[in-house]
């Protein structure tokens, strides 16, 4: 197929899929999400004691990647790597592209079919795990697979490996940003014509030891041990920080055209993409969030949206004190008196932070509120606090007309993407 100019190039989702701590797979994870369940609770990963300060966590339970994975594969990868190839086998499942015979038995040139998974920081289990062996038996024992194990790029390359993707292959780092990174560069990857197909989206596997003793340190995450469950509360007076997540997203782009030739169900579409840096701070947000208002004009720009049209923000709400004030006032100046009339709306008040798979899982989460009419609530918000003024559904979900959504993500070392989605009406 020739490349078509990216001006005229629609790009649609033909599939989804999802790991996350309120459910394995969408429909047990959009159905959790519109209960308001929490998935927080008391660490189990590792043992944990009361030197972190921080003893709690979002974790993926009863995850058996033994439908998709063969057991020399499971001792092979990463938990994070794990977490982005079932997501993917859920996706391309979902668009019909996994079937017997592979890409090209289903409508596809393999050739302009490509991957872009986003993590923030990779295999850190297995770094962790290597590190104490380099320690005690010395770097004889240290384990051949170690580096494919441990690198952030793994993830897309193990996917292609799969499917046979042959088009563009890499990863985005951009720590939270880092999915909504690598969903917006496959968007603008099929716009240009540089390919017809992307697999695209974003893992993290990050309750680890080392890495909530980090963050503990930065006194980034919330310490309620005693009530996990209420422990992210985006939005309110009593937020403390953030509560560590896991899991994985995955959407299928298509260009347009290619996904209707080949009868896929088209779930929705990636309309716009915008990003831009605070150039403020390694860890703040930018003053009344000057650059998530740059990302969000830009994505609106993109799409060629009217303000009107976006019924719904899911937020980045992180519920640590400065990301949710200042991602309101940005909210505010972008929509300006229409922002009375939209719900936003944050999950990681049920999923916690899920660090650089938060932007997919929230993309993935943002189209399903665009396709079925429904918003998830954001839970935990009993006590508002005067900054943060906007609509969140803290009452629970709501059943509500999206005509388009923008999906919020914001990084430490200033970066912000915004997505911007559209509903699609299949004939």
């Amino acid at each position: 197929m020739g490349m078509t100019n990216r001006a005229e190039r629609e790009v649609v989702v033909t599939g989804v899929g999802l790991i996350t701590p309120v459910g394995v797979g969408v429909a047990q994870a959009w159905e959790a999400l519109l209960a308001g369940a929490s998935g927080g609770g008391t660490v189990t990963h590792f043992e944990i004691d009361e030197r972190y300060p921080t003893r709690i966590a979002c974790e993926v339970r009863d995850f058996d990647p033994s439908g998709v994975l063969e057991a020399k594969e499971i001792r092979r990868y990463d938990r994070f790597a794990q977490f982005a190839l079932v997501a993917a086998e859920e996706a391309m499942t979902n668009a019909g592209l996994a079937g017997e015979g592979g890409l090209q038995a289903n409508g596809v040139d393999p050739e302009r079919c490509g991957v872009i998974f986003g993590s923030g920081i990779g295999g850190i289990q297995t770094f962790e795990e290597q590190c104490k062996i380099l320690q005690s038996r010395g770097p004889g024992r240290v384990s051949p697979f170690f580096v494919p194990m441990f690198i952030p790029d793994i993830a897309p390359g193990l996917i292609s490996i799969r499917y046979g993707a042959r088009g563009a292959n890499y990863t985005t780092v951009s720590a939270c940003a880092s999915s909504a990174h690598a969903i917006g560069e496959a968007f603008r990857t099929i716009q240009r014509g540089d390919a017809d197909v992307m697999i695209a989206g974003g893992t993290e596997a990050t309750i680890t030891p080392l890495t909530m003793a980090g963050f503990a340190s930065m006194k980034a995450m919330s310490t309620r041990n005693d009530e996990p469950e209420t422990a992210s509360r985006p939005f309110d007076a009593t937020r403390d920080g953030f509560v560590m997540g896991e899991g994985a997203g995955c959407l299928i782009l298509e260009a347009r055209e290619v996904a209707e030739a080949r009868g896929a169900l088209i779930l929705g579409q990636v309309a716009g993409y915008g990003l831009s840096a605070d150039a403020y701070h390694i860890t703040a947000p930018a003053p009344d969030g000057a650059g998530a208002q740059s990302a969000m004009r830009m994505a609106l720009a993109d799409a060629g949206l009217a303000l009107e049209e976006v019924d719904y923000v899911n937020a980045h709400g992180t519920s640590t004190p400065h990301n949710d004030r200042s991602e309101t006032a940005a909210i505010r100046q972008v929509l300006g008196d229409h922002a009375e009339n939209i719900v936003v709306g944050s999950t990681k008040s049920m999923t916690g932070h899920l660090l650089g798979a938060a932007g997919a899982v929230e993309a993935v989460v943002s189209l399903l509120a665009c396709r079925e009419g429904k918003i998830p609530p954001t839970i935990n918000l009993r006590e508002p606090d005067p900054d943060c003024d906007l609509d969140y559904a803290a009452d629970g979900a709501r059943e509500k007309e999206v005509r388009a959504a923008l999906s919020n993500s914001f990084g430490f070392g200033g970066h912000n993407v915004c997505l911007a989605l559209r509903r699609w009406d299949n004939p």
